[in-house]
């Protein structure tokens, strides 16, 4: 598929342990020339954790999708629907059940 040209919603939920493997996906999607809008959680862009500062997660997203902005409040996220401002949406990271 190429992405050139399309519109992602990329939302960073609070599976903060998983942040650094996702952050490589959105550089994957940015290389493609996607356009990205960011999005994070309130937790995700407002908790420090043992996985890393708040900060330093928001100031890597927008670095990597050329953002000034990461939408992260419900307010700020309301619009993207009725508007279209997305033509997909990649919601990470989302649990997942590993095998043992």
């Amino acid at each position: 598929m190429k992405l050139e040209g399309i519109k992602i919603g990329f939302a960073f939920t609070g599976s903060f342990c998983t942040f650094k493997t996702v952050i490589e996906e959105l550089k994957k999607i940015k290389k493609e020339n996607a356009d990205i809008i960011p999005i994070m959680s309130f937790n995700s862009y407002n908790l420090d954790t043992k996985f890393g500062k708040a900060q330093e997660y928001i100031d890597e997203i927008k670095l990597i999708t050329e953002k000034n902005e990461i939408i992260h409040t419900i307010q700020g996220a309301e619009p993207i629907g009725p508007k279209k401002l997305t033509d997909i949406m990649v919601i990470a990271p989302c649990s997942r059940k590993y095998n043992s």
